[in-house]
């Protein structure tokens, strides 16, 4: 019974530091170190996305990748300091990444109003939420708090990032290894509806699929035939950008859905949605559904994956500069 008791009052204990870490990221966490601190983010953002509306995917891709690899740390931003160290940015799912240049100037400009206190991690955190809300996309809460890893390595970048070539046994698994579900999967994939990929990243669908000279059955010949007679005429083009969302892609809609259905989504993993009646069940869902809908749920599965592995309290730093540990 004193056994019983002990491990009773045991996980109690776990379950209160649980708790107490989930308290330290809250809304509004800088009301008081740092009153305008959301209002500069916002502000920077909606300075450049005007020129620049592509950033919005860019750091949606960011944010995602960073919350997969050691929880939503900002260790995506750290430059390797000699020349045998393997940080996140050098992994093949990250040397497409683009927006570090602007979280730094996001950083510079909050440093100079209070210095040492916004983490990296609550940055790109706001920049993505704000930047995808300045193109007409939805918006969601974006509790802060996250403080700044100080650890991060090229293959664990490798292993836990969703690759496009994954098919739905993967993604499940890595998204499943990171607390999110199916319908987690099938809204952060509505990503795909703003944003740009190289042909690299699929050019094995158009070319040589399962390794002599064929083409994904899954995909949609003619819009195969398209893509390898206008965009990626050949398996080693690794340089042109397609449009993931053909025609609207700055604009955040339902066509990625409509297009995964008419089997014209550009990756395997988008293909992989229609493999699992649940996760097809969602597609068909959100593509004959409302926009606002979509919005919600997105903010929501956003918010929740906002929240992977963050530190907070002592845990992990505020870096003064992004790309350098302190």
């Amino acid at each position: 019974m004193a056994r019983f008791g002990l491990v009773f009052v045991t996980i109690l204990v776990i379950l209160g530091l649980v708790s107490f870490s989930e308290a330290q990221l809250k809304l509004g966490f800088y009301d008081k170190t740092c009153p305008n601190a959301e209002k500069i983010v916002q502000a920077v953002v909606n300075q450049h996305i005007r020129n620049v509306p592509s950033l919005a995917a860019g750091l949606i891709r960011m944010h995602f990748h960073d919350c997969f690899v050691r929880g939503c740390d900002g260790s995506i931003l750290i430059n390797a300091t000699s020349s045998n160290q393997q940080v996140e940015k050098v992994a093949p799912p990250n040397l497409t990444v683009r927006g570090f240049d602007f979280i730094d100037l996001v950083k510079t400009v909050l440093e100079r109003k209070c210095p040492g206190v916004v983490s990296c991690a609550d940055i790109i955190t706001l920049a993505t939420r704000d930047s995808v809300a300045a193109i007409g996309g939805p918006t969601w809460n974006v509790p802060t708090g996250r403080r700044d890893g100080r650890i991060s390595n090229a293959t664990e970048a490798l292993n836990n990032i969703p690759p496009p070539f994954g098919n739905f046994s993967t993604l499940i698994t890595l998204f499943g290894n990171q607390g999110l579900d199916v319908k987690d999967l099938v809204l952060l994939s509505g990503a795909h509806t703003i944003g740009v990929s190289h042909c690299s990243s699929f050019s094995n669908r158009l070319f040589n699929f399962t390794g002599v000279g064929d083409q994904d059955p899954s995909l949609d010949s003619e819009y195969a035939d398209n893509l390898k007679s206008r965009k990626c005429l050949s398996i080693a083009d690794n340089t042109t950008q397609v449009e993931m969302d053909p025609g609207s892609r700055n604009t955040f809609d339902l066509s990625y859905f409509k297009l995964v259905l008419k089997r014209r989504g550009l990756f395997e993993s988008d293909a992989a949605l229609t493999k699992d009646p649940t996760a097809l069940g969602q597609v068909r869902g959100f593509a004959g559904g409302s926009l606002q809908d979509f919005f919600v749920e997105f903010g929501k599965s956003m918010e929740k994956m906002g929240r992977i592995g963050v530190k907070t309290g002592s845990d992990g730093e505020i870096r003064r500069t992004c790309s350098v540990v302190n």
